[in-house]
């Protein structure tokens, strides 16, 4: 009897037209969708890692749309486990700054000026993200104006209930004191706090645990807690590349990233720690 290894069979390599990894991925649109705009060769690592950010934003949007459709049909375990997946996209996309976090400011100016008026603030994704977290304003539409598309899509969601309007609608329907005057909000406008939800969120955590609406309210957490990290993280690699400069694009920089930092996301879930 032979001992010799045998080879690993060839696998199929014959196909008409692109591959059926080619057809699902659309790679080669991916891989050349890169057109640096100066010589530097640093550029090219900034500019791949914002398009990646890009498609991170774009899942977790469809993640907390999902998670929002859930909770309008009382569907609980299905809006936790759509959170729980954003989490762990939400860790890949904080670590999206590793790239950019240590640029110099000799680094970061040596293609700066190829950006033009180009800035992170006029993504519209990022701003349909910003939406679906209940911070809302009508004047983030214009700079779309010139997207027919992204417009509509962000017109669209400046005026659809948030995730946390969604939660709160939840917890009324499951006997919560949530007031009449947050549920029937204008959701076009951004969320302010209420010391009445905040009650609600101290006798939820004042409960079991393992109650399902507590377990929302961790899962939420989760994603506050990271979308902190990422306003914080912005704010560190902002600073380092570029100092206290106004930004591409004409916004106030540090200064206004410093502001977005300070916010908290559903911020009942935070303040009502203190009273449990």
């Amino acid at each position: 009897m032979s001992h010799e290894a045998h080879e690993p069979e060839t696998p199929h390599l014959d196909f008409e037209g692109t591959t059926p990894y080619e057809d699902y991925v659309r790679a080669d649109v991916l891989t050349h969708l890169q057109h640096t705009l100066s010589d530097d060769p640093g550029e090219m690592v900034f500019l791949v890692t914002t398009q990646v950010m890009e498609l991170w934003f774009t899942v977790i949007v469809h993640e907390w749309e999902t998670a929002a459709k859930a909770l309008r049909e009382d569907d609980v375990p299905t809006a936790i486990d759509a959170l729980k997946r954003s989490v762990r996209e939400l860790e890949a996309l904080n670590a999206s700054w590793k790239p950019l976090g240590q640029l110099t400011p000799a680094q970061f100016n040596a293609y700066r000026g190829a950006l033009g008026e180009g800035s992170g603030f006029q993504s519209a994704m990022y701003r349909r993200l910003e939406f679906l977290l209940g911070d809302k304003s009508a004047s983030m539409l214009v700079p779309h104006r010139g997207s027919p598309r992204a417009h509509a899509e962000l017109e669209k969601a400046l005026h659809e209930p948030s995730l946390y309007d969604e939660v709160l609608r939840l917890l009324a329907r499951r006997g919560h004191a949530v007031p009449e005057e947050v549920l029937r909000r204008d959701v076009s406008r951004r969320y302010e706090p209420s010391p009445e939800v905040e009650a609600v969120w101290t006798a939820v955590y004042s409960g079991d645990e393992r109650d399902e609406v507590a377990r929302l309210g961790e899962a939420l957490t989760d994603v506050a807690e990271l979308v902190w990290r990422w306003r914080n993280d912005h704010l560190v690699a902002t600073r380092r590349a570029m100092g206290a400069k106004a930004g591409t694009g004409g916004s106030a920089g540090v200064a206004w990233l410093e502001k977005r930092a300070q916010k908290n996301v559903f911020p009942e879930l935070w303040t009502a720690r203190s009273h449990v």
